[in-house]
């Protein structure tokens, strides 16, 4: 059974497809960041900068940095616990087939994608602070430095995870679904996945075109998934990419900072190396999975109809 016929296991009524997202939502952006907003607000001088704050950054406010990430983090495992109980309650089914179509969870696979794409990445790190050191500055603060890691190994992947499991899970399966056809939510969860990056301060440093970095990402997870019938690698990549990004170097240009260990000072510009991981490191990724895990089928994966197997 493929991974999107997973959800054939639970009820598929649209309408519960509708409320779920609802409830998600809800969890995610209000009850989630409820405690970041009390924060911001007590941070606050007075309602005014507390309104200014909340359309930039509520870290201009002086908010501590590694509290800033905990609290941001917090409303991701808030969406995740909130994604767990709609699957369970509303559509009767197990968390597992939201993540698998395996019997149970292969944390082997997880394990491989986040060790390999932590690698890479580093690399790339490695490559690019020996080609430009003056872009790069130290940053190391003890304390804050092993908070961070904690937070990052700790709870980033719950954020990760959440992002994965809602649109690589519940909306992959719950469009395959609806529509009876692979691609379509393939297209659809990867163009909502990149679109929904548009708030980032990279978007109005770099233009549109790194929609395509956005987009391309989610589309190579959205592979990923189909491929191998479930999101384990999709959750190990995702997490390795999340922490490397927090934990070594943080961009000065963002709002959003951490205590990394780097602080780089580079110009944001849309060179090759922003389309370097979707053009290259991404089909080289592809094509390790697929040897190591000997995927077949694949026209069938992407192409081929979904129909209940239970009828």
């Amino acid at each position: 059974m493929h991974y999107i016929q997973q959800a054939y296991k639970g009820l598929n009524d649209f309408w519960r497809y509708v409320i779920g997202i609802l409830l998600v939502l809800i969890g995610w952006q209000f009850i989630g960041m409820l405690p970041l907003v009390l924060v911001a607000f007590s941070y606050s001088k007075n309602l005014k900068e507390f309104q200014e704050s909340a359309n930039e950054s509520f870290m201009n406010l002086g908010i501590n940095k590694n509290l800033f990430l905990f609290l941001m983090l917090f409303s991701f495992v808030i969406g995740l616990l909130t994604l767990f109980y709609v699957v369970k309650t509303i559509h009767k089914r197990s968390v597992t087939t939201l993540i698998t179509a395996r019997k149970k969870i292969d944390w082997s696979r997880v394990f491989f994608s986040f060790s390999l794409w932590f690698i890479i990445s580093l690399v790339m790190l490695v490559i690019s602070y020996f080609t430009n050191p003056d872009d790069f500055q130290w940053n190391f603060k003890p304390i804050p430095f092993v908070i961070l890691v904690l937070l990052s190994f700790l709870v980033m992947p719950l954020q990760t995870s959440f992002e994965e499991l809602l649109f690589r899970g519940y909306l992959m399966q719950g469009l395959g679904v609806l529509f009876k056809y692979a691609w379509i939510p393939l297209f659809f969860t990867s163009a909502i996945f990149g679109l929904l990056h548009g708030a980032n301060p990279e978007v109005e440093k770099l233009g549109k075109w790194i929609f395509v970095y956005y987009i391309g990402t989610g589309f190579f997870l959205g592979l990923l998934t189909l491929l191998d019938d479930g999101t384990e690698l999709a959750l190990g990549f995702h997490a390795a990419n999340n922490i490397v990004a927090a934990v070594f170097v943080t961009q000065s240009w963002v709002v959003f900072q951490t205590d990394a260990l780097f602080i780089s000072y580079t110009e944001p510009t849309l060179g090759l190396e922003t389309f370097f991981p979707v053009l290259v490191l991404y089909p080289i990724m592809l094509f390790v999975f697929a040897k190591k895990y000997k995927w077949k089928n694949w026209k069938e994966k992407l192409f081929g109809k979904i129909e209940n197997p239970f009828i």
